[in-house]
């Protein structure tokens, strides 16, 4: 009894098999994740206004391609009558072509509207729907500490993430606009084919040849005609522009990147010219364009390359026709307005097979975007998660309870943890100072009270409402471009504050100067000295009076004296109201002013 043994492949074979699957099996992971981008639009509270808009457009496109078969039909009588001279009917056919170019020009001019709009408001609700996950459970603040700290990944599974700001901007508004323009491009395309290949069939007629003494006859001839010729053309167009998906990825990375560092420098305008740094960030400058540039001459050498072959295939396509019907028309066996109406239909037949081709570099442009939008969706997704980690537990106490750590480990983000653990009860009504050595977790254990530190294991209980009534103040405060009243404000709106108010807080922080000018507008980050910013800062202490208030060396700028008098008062204040007070800092006078200096402990 013989046994059946399975026939092995050859190794190459059996390779290039396999990389084919990898490749359907990674374009079908893109094109689900691709799908996952655009729908949710079209399933949202906007979902009518979206897919009525959608259908109008897709109406006015099937309009278009009627009036296009309309055409087609029109071109046939019109050089008929010409090579016929008959005058009446040339006369009557251009009466009727005015009539359906005035209908065409009425759904191009609609179709482009209605287009238009539609990328406008599905653009508008992505930047809405980005925006706010990116401002959402501090994943802002999150993805740019992965980044530069150069950790992919974490407890909290999180990516690192370039320029989420020329992904919101740029990203969104590329993918909307190449999403819209493909997909009806797509389908005019499927729409014109189904319409005009019935017709270059009819007309085309069969092509006969011998073989072997046999007489053959290819009916439809001039369809596959088409369908060979455009299957060459995507094939080779795909060979010849492949790169271009990689070089369009990277050119909106490293243009980004370019202009994060213009940002940067003229936010640290000051200290750039205070330290003579301008030729160290003419360097940095210099490199970050020279990638710029050097990404963009090898995306334009392989355009060149593909727009050789694109625009040689598509000149070629108008004489194509009229080369292979040629031998019909002389032998008499169509007319002048048939072989024009043949030349029509192979176009547009031939066009339709094409959009492969022609749409070659929008696609790899929409492909770069995807991806580069799916990486920032997979990010923030992964530094969003809340209480993915067992070993986390963050519990709310009793009104008036102690802030409490039980064993809190901090960890960096690759999870290498941060000295040792932690055990810390904090009454409410004291003041504690935290100290310890440079690295040893102050700041990081102040962001994981704060909840913006997502890298940590433990045992955190709060007490209740501790959200919100706690304030916490960096040693660097953020304030936006505006006026004072605005900054003295920050978060909240300062229409809900009394200017009163306002200029009381200035003159407790030791701003009497500022107290007059609270409509002045002005960039408040480089006007103001790095002092006077602190005490900014700490004037939104006095006008919110928080019932816990964390202090991150946020008067490290200020001299000793000045740091008594505003550090007394903002204890005396907390003092008054039962108010607790948690201060990072290194300096020996500072802590004296607590009631409980407390030291990190060592590993």
């Amino acid at each position: 009894m013989t046994s059946l043994t399975p026939t092995r492949l050859p190794a190459g074979l059996h390779n290039a098999l396999q990389s084919a699957r990898q490749k359907v099996a990674g374009f079908t992971t893109f094109m689900r994740r691709a799908w996952a981008l655009a729908a949710p639009y079209f399933m949202s509270e906007k979902k009518w206004y979206a897919r009525g808009m959608l259908a109008a457009i897709i109406v006015l496109n099937l309009g278009a391609v009627y009036m296009l078969v309309l055409l087609n039909d029109w071109n046939r009588l019109f050089y008929d009558a010409l090579q016929n001279r008959d005058a009446e009917v040339f006369w009557f056919q251009l009466q009727r072509f005015m009539g359906i170019a005035f209908v065409f020009i009425l759904i191009a001019v609609y179709r482009f509207y209605l287009t238009q709009l539609l990328e406008m408001r599905w653009r508008e609700w992505m930047t809405t729907s980005y925006a706010k996950r990116w401002l959402s459970d501090h994943a802002f603040y999150r993805l740019e500490l992965l980044r530069f700290t150069g950790d992919n990944g974490g407890p909290a599974g999180a990516q690192a993430t370039d320029n989420p700001d020329q992904r919101i901007h740029e990203d969104l508004n590329m993918f909307t606009s190449y999403t819209v323009s493909l997909t009806m491009g797509l389908l005019n395309a499927v729409v014109t084919l189904v319409s005009f290949v019935g017709i270059l069939w009819g007309l085309s007629g069969g092509f006969s040849f011998y073989m072997f003494g046999t007489a053959i006859t290819i009916p439809g001839f001039m369809v596959w005609m088409a369908i060979l010729y455009c299957l060459i053309g995507s094939v080779l167009t795909h060979y010849i522009g492949r790169r271009l998906i990689g070089l369009n990825f990277r050119q909106q990375r490293v243009e980004a990147d370019y202009r994060h560092q213009l940002v940067r420098l003229r936010e640290y305008s000051e200290s750039v010219a205070m330290d003579q740094g301008e030729p160290a960030e003419r360097g940095r400058l210099d490199r970050r364009f020279g990638a710029v540039l050097s990404n963009y001459i090898a995306l334009l050498l392989a355009k060149k390359r593909l727009t050789w072959f694109t625009v040689g295939f598509g000149q070629l396509a108008v004489v194509f026709p009229f080369v292979v019907a040629a031998p019909r028309f002389f032998s008499g066996a169509i007319q002048l307005g048939q072989l024009m109406q043949i030349s029509s239909a192979f176009g547009r037949v031939q066009d339709s097979l094409s959009w492969f081709v022609d749409s070659y570099d929008a696609l790899a442009s929409w492909r770069a975007t995807t991806d580069r939008l799916t990486r920032f969706d997979d990010a923030m997704a992964g530094v969003s998660k809340k209480n993915d980690d067992p070993l986390q537990v963050r519990t709310a106490g009793a009104d008036g309870a102690p802030l409490e750590a039980t064993a809190l480990q901090l960890q960096l983000p690759s999870g290498d943890p941060i000295g040792a653990p932690i055990s810390l009860s904090v009454p409410a009504g004291t003041s504690w100072c935290i100290q310890g050595p440079s690295g040893s977790g102050k700041s990081s254990l102040l962001r994981a009270i704060s909840g913006i530190w997502p890298w940590w294991q433990g045992s955190l209980t709060q007490p209740q409402g501790f959200s919100e009534q706690a304030m916490f103040l960096p040693q660097r405060p953020y304030f936006p471009n505006g006026t004072l009243r605005e900054a003295v404000a920050y978060p909240q709106s300062s229409d809900q504050l009394v200017d009163a108010d306002l200029s009381q807080a200035l003159i407790r922080a030791g701003l009497a100067h500022l107290a007059g000018d609270l409509s002045a507008e002005a960039n408040w980050t480089q006007k103001l000295s790095g002092g006077e910013q602190q005490r900014l800062a700490i004037a939104r202490v006095f006008l919110k009076r928080p019932q816990w208030l964390f202090l991150d060396e946020a008067t490290s700028a200020l001299d000793e004296a000045t740091e008594a008098i505003v550090y007394q008062a903002l204890l005396d204040d907390m003092q008054s109201r039962g108010g607790t007070v948690i201060s990072v800092a290194h300096r020996s006078s500072v802590a004296n002013l607590h009631s409980h200096p407390w030291q990190m402990p060592s590993v």
